[in-house]
């Protein structure tokens, strides 16, 4: 009787067709990945300018005037135990906050008047106020990551629209051409 001895297992053929297979999925598959994370950033670099523009709002109802710099949103109103900033604290941790892959920054807008307590700022607000702001939005650290990060670089004021251009500085007052409104 013959012996037969049995094979079991894979081919390097085999093997070799499975990981060409692979690769040719994973080529068409992560650019795709990599524009959803981009516009998933960017999404939430218009929420962060949205979530401003709200907090701003509502800081100058109470202090009549603007805050000049993000710390100042992180203001309580009234100072009691059960008020809530009004922006979250991962928005005014600083100066400029890094958030989704974009850089997002607040100061005194164009044609800024400071408001101190003499011209009616609200009791208690901070005295980084003023009667303008404008934030900014840029891909990465100032625009250092446009192209990987996002594509768009926005910004707002006052006024409560938000501007976008394509290209890694972000919108100037007074806003208009190249940057067009996305609200």
């Amino acid at each position: 009787m013959k012996n037969m001895r049995k094979n079991e297992g894979f081919t390097l053929i085999e093997l070799l067709i499975v990981v060409a297979i692979i690769g040719i999925i994973a080529a068409i598959a992560v650019p795709g990945l990599l524009r959803a994370r981009m516009s998933g950033n960017e999404a939430s670099a218009i929420g962060s300018l949205r979530a401003i523009n709200t907090a701003q709002q509502n800081y100058s109802q109470f202090c009549n005037a603007y805050g000049t710099q993000l710390p100042s949103l992180n203001f309580s109103p009234g100072g009691g135990a059960n008020t809530q900033p009004y922006l979250s604290p991962d928005m005014t941790s600083g100066v400029t906050v890094m958030k989704s892959g974009y850089s997002t920054t607040m100061a005194a807008g164009a044609n800024n008047v400071v408001i101190d307590a003499a011209a009616g700022l609200g009791v208690g607000c901070p005295a980084a106020s003023g009667t303008a702001y404008y934030a900014t939005a840029l891909p990465g650290a100032g625009g250092a990551s446009f192209g990987s990060t996002g594509t768009r670089s926005f910004a707002t004021n006052q006024a409560g629209t938000i501007w976008q251009n394509a290209t890694n500085a972000a919108p100037t007052e007074p806003f208009g051409a190249p940057a067009t409104p996305i609200q």
